[in-house]
């Protein structure tokens, strides 16, 4: 379905595709293209699941709006995102980029992020709208930022909001490209690319044990714990039935504290910081029967938090040295006008002094150190590590 009226969001041809047939009158179209920008609509912030619901590819003069819901098959895209003649660009590609894998077997290559480049160009507001009116003198909308792109039908002024989030980034990444061409940074930012490559969908480790992972509960007693279970699976039941993300049913935080109180009457679920005034009425019975089924499982049923690694004992003279490293770190960052956590976060400095390479070939095999990292101010740290 082609779009008729495009508001100043895209420019170009924006074209909505919903049908097989659609798509494959479309895809020999890009087959041409030797840069296509990329981007998806997810359903998360409101649905059970969080899958991908929109695709948005745009070449230097078109756009496809791919509705992912209504096709299943996406298959004959995968060659063209595979192909490193083919560079495909995105705006923080990490979480598209594991959603590609994961909803449909995408492996992407040649990709440049323009996130990326616009960090080692120093910017310190590298979000896509702050990139597109500082660089491109256009005003992007964040009116639908928190939309249920899940939704059908979707109104026409969704549609062409998603396809503004590709149809500028060709000419950005034009533009923060030859910003890194001009300060000698293309190459560190092609390194990240490159690994950006790598990135694959991994699923959670032990999804049973997810209640364990939420904030503010370690304190709680193994039969509050007991209390957090059952309230967390209750929750994920009804988000799954509903298809809503879970927080909209309750909040994490309500759930700790429901754990926290264990309460045996509605006037315990009264008064919870963020809980719906409604909730004693409408999850009240619920509630209370979670907390019912933890307060009568045996001693030996209840749960049991894993005890992470111990705490090293103190060592001043690591202690000493992680603070020199920071030092330079910290005057290297300025001087190249990179954010310091981007050039190195405290945890490699960590690394570096528990591992203390005497030359910059052991720097970079420390697992996780990058060449670029080596150039811009591996011989300094070394040096000092050495010394």
């Amino acid at each position: 379905m082609q779009m008729g009226s495009v508001p100043s969001r895209v420019r170009g041809s924006m074209e909505y595709i919903e049908t097989e047939s659609e798509l494959e009158i479309a895809v020999p179209r890009l087959q041409g293209e030797r840069l296509i920008a990329v981007d998806t609509e997810a359903a998360g912030f409101h649905r059970y699941e969080d899958r991908v619901c929109l695709l948005q590819l745009s070449t230097r003069t078109d756009t496809l709006v791919i509705d992912t819901l209504s096709l299943g098959d996406l298959a004959d895209l995968g060659p063209l995102l595979s192909d490193p003649g083919v560079e495909v660009v995105f705006h923080d590609a990490n979480y598209d980029l594991r959603l590609l894998h994961r909803d449909f077997g995408f492996r992407v290559r040649g990709v440049f992020d323009t996130k990326i480049a616009a960090q080692f160009l120093g910017e310190r507001a590298f979000g896509l709208a702050s990139l597109v009116e500082k660089h491109l003198g256009h005003r992007l909308s964040k009116a639908y930022q928190r939309a249920d792109w899940a939704r059908r039908p979707l109104p026409p002024e969704m549609l062409q909001y998603a396809a503004g989030d590709t149809v500028h980034l060709p000419e950005l990444r034009d533009a923060l490209r030859e910003g890194l061409e001009e300060i000698g940074r293309l190459h560190w930012a092609e390194e990240e690319f490159r690994l950006e490559e790598d990135v694959r969908w991994v699923p959670p480790e032990d999804p049973g044990a997810a209640y364990l992972r939420l904030k503010r509960t370690h304190d709680l007693r193994p039969r509050q714990l007991a209390a957090l279970r059952e309230l967390y699976e209750w929750r994920e039941g009804i988000a799954r039935a509903r298809d809503l993300a879970p927080f909209r049913v309750l909040t994490n935080d309500v759930l700790v504290e429901l754990a926290r109180r264990m309460p045996r009457g509605l006037d315990g679920i009264v008064g919870i910081q963020g809980a719906p005034r409604n909730l004693p009425d409408r999850y009240g019975g619920e509630i209370l029967a979670a907390v019912r089924r933890a307060r009568e499982l045996d001693e030996d049923e209840l749960p049991v938090r894993r005890m992470g690694p111990r705490r090293p004992p103190p060592d001043p003279e690591f202690d000493e040295l992680v603070d020199e490293l920071r030092g330079i770190r910290d005057r290297v960052a300025e001087e190249l006008g990179l954010d310091r956590g981007f050039l190195m976060p405290r945890s490699q400095l960590e690394v570096l002094a528990r591992n203390r390479p005497g030359s910059l070939e052991e720097f970079v095999a420390l697992p996780g150190f990058r060449r670029w990292q080596a150039e811009a101010i591996g011989e300094e740290l070394v040096g000092v590590i050495s010394s």
